[in-house]
C-alpha cells in the first residue's frame, strides 16, 4: 500500500517543502556518491543520532542533523515521496516560517522519543521519517477527509484507490504502534518510536500552530430596488 498523491490542492507554493527535499537529496548525493569508504562512515557517525551518546551528553546537535541523513535509495525515495504528497498542504495551513519550525521541532521530538525508548542503544538513528511523521500527524488533524490515491500491489494484482486520509494515515500510525510495541529495538532497521513520537507531536502541534481557515468568498450583495 503506497500513497502516490492527494486530491487536496494547495493555495500556497510550498517553498519550504521543496527546499527540505532539495537539502535531503543534496546531502544524500554527497554522502553516497561523493564520499567513499571511511570518509562516508565518519560522516554518518559524526552526524547520526546515537542514543548512547545523548545519554552521556555528547553530540547533542545530532537530533537535528540526523534528520537529513538517509541510508539508501529506497529510504530517501520513500521519505521524500511522503513529504511531497503531504507537506504542501500543511505548509499552506501553517505558513512558511511556522511550517519550518514545526518540521524541525517534530524531528527533534521524534528523535527524543526513540532515545527514551532505549537510552543506551548504540545503533545510529538517521532519516527524515520522524519529522515527516509529524507532517502526517498534522495532515490527519487538518485534512482528515482529503482523498489520497493509494497504489495497492499484491502478487500480480495492482490497482489505485482513492481513500480518505483518516483511513490511510490511521492505518499507517496503527502499524507503527503495533510494530513498535512488538519490536524490542530496531532489529528490522526501522525506528518505530521515532515515527510514533513525530506523529504525535505533529498532531498536537497542528492545534497550536495552524493558521486561520481560509474564509469563503463573500456572496455578492443584491442591490436594493
Amino acid at each position: 500500500m503506497l500513497p502516490i498523491r492527494d486530491h487536496n490542492p494547495s493555495h500556497l507554493t510550498p517553498h519550504v517543502t521543496r527546499a527540505l527535499i532539495a537539502v535531503n537529496v543534496a546531502v544524500f548525493v554527497w554522502s553516497h556518491l561523493i564520499l567513499q569508504g571511511y570518509a562516508r562512515d565518519l560522516f554518518e557517525f559524526t552526524w547520526a543520532m546515537i542514543p548512547l551518546r545523548l545519554h552521556f551528553g555528547v553530540s547533542l546537535y545530532t537530533p537535528v542533523t540526523a534528520m537529513f541523513l538517509h541510508g539508501g535509495w529506497l529510504h530517501i525515495a520513500g521519505n521524500m515521496l511522503f513529504l511531497w504528497i503531504f507537506g504542501d498542504n500543511v505548509e499552506a495551513r501553517l505558513g512558511h516560517r511556522r511550517y519550518l519550525a514545526f518540521y524541525l521541532t517534530c524531528g527533534v521530538i521524534a528523535a527524543l522519543a526513540e532515545y527514551l525508548h532505549d537510552p543506551l542503544a548504540r545503533y545510529p538513528v538517521i532519516g527524515a521519517s520522524g519529522a515527516i511523521a509529524g507532517v502526517l500527524g498534522a495532515y490527519l488533524r487538518l485534512y482528515p477527509r482529503a482523498r489520497i490515491d493509494v497504489f495497492f500491489f499484491f502478487v500480480i494484482f495492482w490497482k489505485t484507490f482513492a481513500i480518505p486520509a483518516w483511513i490511510v494515515l490511521g492505518v499507517w500510525i496503527g502499524l507503527q504502534i503495533f510494530d513498535g510495541v512488538l519490536s524490542p529495538g530496531t532489529g528490522d532497521g526501522i525506528a518505530y518510536w521515532e515515527h510514533i513520537g513525530g506523529f504525535g507531536a505533529g498532531f498536537a502541534l497542528a492545534l497550536l500552530l495552524r493558521g486561520p481557515r481560509l474564509a469563503a468568498s463573500p456572496l455578492p450583495r443584491v442591490p436594493r430596488r
